[in-house]
């Protein structure tokens, strides 16, 4: 993926009247539509990374999940570790952690595609080659709106590996990455690539999503390019899952418009998609046939010159926002190599707005 990067200034604050040496003024910094990369972090607590966080929503209030990350069916549950003194800010990452922040010999496991994929990767290419693991939004997607920025520390980060990300979906491609990327594309460029048919069909229909998609889908199994589920008839149904709250299950839009540019990004969670409404009052109720609209629209858009698959260095701050872009877990690690990476998110105060 190719960015054009603007001239970006750095200078001291500085303010009439006061002393105060300390601080300075970043211009030109894309935050609405970009992935920021801040350098040198290492040092940030998860207070600091918490606060730095909140400042994009300032009325946002509790982690982007809630406390869903407590069920133990859900399939984030094995994936996060919450900070005891800062419950926003989760530790992820991979291998044993002997003590950090308040917690005590941590096992940390790395999402691997051989527990979620239908079909993963031979056992014998399993250190050379990778697969996208879930393209996903962060966010809860029952009764909490998605968080609006999501922040990501490196503290820890294996070198030296190189894998081969394979697509394995029939067309070949194939995407040279670091060991324990991020992948990301953007939801701008998402929309922008679509035809003008399904330009107007995306700003006019909506997602609604499962009840407790996390639950619901911890049975079902992914494509091999990350993006979405296969039909098999493996979700949970609604008395196998957490009491629902019918007003708490969301209907979101398709395309989020971003409130500065006005850009529209095709903002979509496709694993956890169950109904599209349509615009004529029209309900596709039919869960493959609504996966294969998503997968349709989506698929573009994660083609390899789209995708930013950041290459981790210690200290290494990413800020995106989740609510223009999509993001991927990345990566297949040996056991003795330790990834302890922080993220932090919060619900975001008020919903997407549609186009």
């Amino acid at each position: 993926m190719t960015l054009s990067p603007q001239p970006i200034s750095i200078n001291a604050i500085s303010v009439p009247s006061s002393d105060a040496d300390f601080g300075a003024v970043i211009e030109n910094v894309d935050l609405e539509n970009l992935t920021v990369v801040l350098k040198n972090q290492a040092c940030s607590s998860p207070k600091a990374q918490y606060e730095l966080t909140h400042r994009f929503d300032p009325s946002a209030i509790g982690y982007g999940h809630g406390k869903t990350l407590d069920a133990k069916r859900s399939i984030l549950h094995p994936d996060l570790k919450t900070v005891p003194h800062q419950p926003e800010v989760q530790i992820i990452g991979n291998g044993l952690v002997p003590e950090y922040e308040g917690l005590s010999n941590i096992k940390l496991v790395h999402p691997h595609h051989k527990k979620f994929h239908k079909h993963p990767i031979p056992e014998e290419d399993d250190l050379t080659h990778t697969r996208f693991y879930r393209w996903h939004i962060d966010a809860a997607l029952y009764n909490l709106n998605p968080p609006k920025v999501t922040s990501l520390l490196a503290v820890s980060v294996p070198k030296g590996r190189r894998q081969t990300l394979r697509y394995d979906d029939g067309t070949g491609d194939e995407l040279d990455v670091p060991l324990g990327t991020t992948a990301f594309v953007s939801g701008y460029k998402m929309y922008d690539i679509l035809s003008d048919a399904d330009k107007e069909f995306v700003r006019t229909s909506r997602i609604e999503y499962a009840a407790h998609p996390y639950i619901w889908m911890s049975a079902a199994k992914s494509r091999s390019d990350g993006l979405g589920l296969f039909s098999d008839s493996l979700e949970l149904s609604d008395s196998e899952l957490p009491s629902i709250d019918h007003s708490k299950v969301q209907v979101l839009p398709m395309v989020w418009k971003n409130p500065v540019t006005g850009q529209f990004a095709l903002q979509m969670h496709p694993s956890a998609v169950r109904k599209i409404h349509l615009a004529s009052g029209e309900v596709i109720e039919d869960l493959k046939t609504v996966r294969e609209i998503v997968h349709k629209l989506q698929r573009p858009g994660i083609s390899p010159k789209l995708v930013y698959a950041h290459d981790w260095e210690e200290g290494d701050m990413v800020l995106f926002n989740n609510q223009g872009v999509l993001h991927s877990v990345v990566g297949a690690f040996r056991e003795d190599e330790v990834r302890l990476f922080r993220q932090c998110n919060m619900a975001a105060s008020e919903g997407p707005v549609g186009a």
